[in-house]
């Protein structure tokens, strides 16, 4: 749960100050939306019995008959409501992910709205596919262990089309603090190895593994970024190395339990390079405001995750994987590249889709005013930094 805490902060010191709360509290939103949406049918939506590859029914509607016994299907040594709770974490912090590209823009209201359809229609669904007993990318072979598709690909590419479809910002100006988002970047990166690691769900070699690929691949990537950054403009900022830690710690996130720790370092390297490069040339070559880089850090970084996985997967680490690239199979990274495309198309699509709708009935889009005074104000009536520094 500390995660979604680290995002608020993250996020908050990157922003103006005059919307540092509302940034704030789009990461404490989902933390309370999306804990009752899991209970009532988040979970089964993701977990239950099987409906066709897609989604999963309605038996563990309102957790019933999700109790201390295991399920075998999932977690066959902890009980299912821990399993339920540790997904739930999963969950919350997907949507808030989307809430960087979308900063400084959007109503707040439309934004619970967003947030409740959107974990619905899209993360549920994609979970199934990938995780879900019966789903037909888990089906295929595809290798997900800790959410390069489920989370960061789908949140990427969903915060890229509601930054397309809201529009750029009438002004952008400089964080406003960044040791705010330092503070939060290290809160990402403690929380990650449960994340990661958590994903092994128990103390044993695969969880162990993720544990050092993740701490790798998040170093090694905050390195390769910070030498681009002074490559490119002679200096090395704080911002930089933040986002380069967390690229690092998304690119590793589908294959922690599944690569090498040497893998990982080359994870790390190639993926904080990735996403400098994305966020540093291709944002404004096409000039799209992905104001916080959800989609620079988490989609460009999913995608390589995957990509990545299926190259450098080992039976060797986890023999519940597959073998990638390098170790005989080349038809694994074919799988992963199917994944990936079907991620990114269904994400894109349910995302317009949801926009459109809640659009239909009220703009989303804050007023010229509203966005002018600052949302802490005009959404909340309050102000983070007492007026100082807007």
């Amino acid at each position: 749960m500390i995660m979604t805490p680290g995002l608020a902060l993250f996020y908050g010191g990157m922003v103006r100050g005059k919307n540092t709360l509302n940034s704030t509290l789009h990461s404490y939103s989902a933390l309370a939306v999306i804990s009752i949406q899991w209970i009532l049918i988040g979970y089964t939506l993701c977990f239950g019995n099987n409906i066709g590859g897609f989604i999963g029914g309605f038996n563990f509607a309102g957790l019933k008959g999700v109790g201390f016994a295991p399920n075998a299907d999932y977690a066959a040594t902890i009980p299912q409501q821990v399993f339920m709770m540790f997904q739930l974490m999963f969950a919350i912090i997907t949507p808030a992910l989307i809430s960087g590209s979308i900063a400084e823009r959007m109503k707040f209201m439309h934004w619970l709205a967003f947030l409740l359809l959107w974990t619905t229609f899209v993360y549920d669904p994609i979970a199934h596919w990938v995780w879900g007993t019966g789903g037909w990318l888990k089906n295929l072979g595809a290798l997900d262990f800790a959410g390069g598709n489920v989370v960061h690909i789908s949140s990427g590419v969903s915060g890229l089309v509601a930054a397309l479809m809201l529009g750029k910002r009438r002004n952008v100006g400089k964080p406003s603090n960044l040791p705010l988002t330092c503070l939060g970047a290290a809160l990402l990166w403690f929380g990650w190895y449960g994340f990661n690691a958590g994903s092994g769900l128990g103390v044993n070699s695969v969880a162990v593994n993720a544990f050092v690929t993740t701490n790798t691949s998040a170093a090694a990537s905050a390195v390769s970024w910070a030498i681009c950054e002074y490559i490119y403009r002679k200096k090395v900022t704080s911002l930089g190395v933040a986002s380069g830690l967390v690229a690092g710690l998304v690119a590793i996130t589908p294959g922690a339990g599944f690569v090498s720790p040497l893998a990982s370092l080359i994870i790390g390297l190639i993926g904080g390079a990735i996403c400098y490069t994305s966020i540093t040339f291709i944002k404004s070559k096409l000039g799209y405001d992905d104001a916080l880089d959800a989609f620079g850090c988490h989609g460009v970084g999913g995608i390589w995750g995957g990509i990545a996985t299926g190259i450098f997967a080992w039976t060797a680490i986890n023999s519940a994987g597959s073998n990638g690239l390098i170790h005989g199979n080349p038809k694994l990274v074919g799988i992963q590249l199917i994944a990936i495309l079907a991620t990114v198309i269904y994400a894109a699509v349910v995302t317009f889709i949801i926009i459109k709708v809640i659009n239909a009935v009220s703009s989303m889009r804050a007023t010229e005013k509203d966005e002018q005074t600052g949302l802490d104000v005009t959404e909340h009536g309050e102000e983070a930094y007492g007026g100082i520094g807007v």
